[in-house]
């Protein structure tokens, strides 16, 4: 068993304190390691949550830059920093809130070349980002690296997210199959977010994050968690795996593609 510090039993004590958790789940939190697709309006609470946590290794992937319009969501990221790369931007703050937490930039957007190498050296993955073609890569680089993650989309006032259990729970493509058509949906720029929207649905994927790590509760397998703000309804709909999923039914799939890039325009 590790030997803590004295800092890091009172850093740490109201996780310790906890019946589910203690001593060893703490443990299992700091021997973890998270990787982070996208550093924005999910990526942000997600990000500041596991480091307070004490998530002992985090990746942070994503290719942008901050933007003053990012600011009304992306909680981690501060005016003064417009322009620096976002990746760069958390892992300041990051390590100025648990400076035990070992951070690992990755300043580029995925792609078929890069997300298996990148989903391979950790042990549950996070999307946040906010575009069709990365979520179906994420699940399938996930599907065929056999690693677990936290699906999540927001959009207006509503939310979604679902945790996959590779080759054991439904994935995303199970669900929904396919990126919709260019214009079919609107995106966070093009239709508008509520900011705190961000916040809920980045710390219930943070929280199944944690759940997995330690090992408490019941993770959101083969369940479709969905709120709509406005009412503060929340709505759990049952799912199953699905035999014939092109990526993880029979014998599945064997190589990743990129995804073409589904826009949608913005209306003025």
């Amino acid at each position: 068993m590790r030997a803590f510090s004295d800092e890091e039993l009172e850093r740490y004590s109201r996780h310790i304190l906890l019946q589910d958790v203690g001593i060893e789940g703490q443990e299992k939190i700091m021997d973890a390691s998270v990787l982070i697709i996208g550093a924005g309006g999910l990526g942000s609470p997600i990000a500041l949550y596991l480091a307070a946590a004490g998530v002992g290794r985090i990746g942070l992937v994503d290719g942008d830059v901050v933007d003053l319009s990012n600011l009304q969501r992306q909680v981690i990221h501060t005016t003064a920093e417009i322009g620096t790369p976002k990746v760069l931007s958390a892992k300041r703050k990051i390590e100025a809130i648990n400076p035990h937490v070992h951070v690992e930039t990755y300043q580029r957007m995925v792609d078929a070349s890069n997300i298996v190498e990148l989903v391979s050296k950790y042990d549950f993955i996070i999307d946040g980002t906010d575009n069709f073609s990365a979520k179906f890569l994420i699940n399938d680089a996930c599907v065929l690296a056999k690693k677990p993650y936290s699906h999540g989309g927001i959009l207006r006032f509503g939310g979604q997210t679902m945790t996959i259990a590779p080759h054991e729970s439904a994935c995303y493509a199970c669900v929904f199959d396919a990126p919709p058509p260019a214009n079919a949906v609107p995106t966070c720029s093009s239709a508008g977010i509520l900011g705190a929207v961000a916040g809920m649905l980045g710390t219930i994927q943070a929280t199944e994050a944690l759940k997995y790590i330690t090992g408490v509760g019941e993770l959101l397998h083969n369940k479709l968690l969905s709120f709509d703000a406005k009412t503060m309804q929340f709505r759990t709909i049952n799912l199953a795996k699905n035999p014939a999923c092109r990526v993880c039914g029979g014998t599945g799939i064997t190589h990743v593609r990129d995804y073409e890039a589904v826009v949608c325009e913005m209306k003025r």
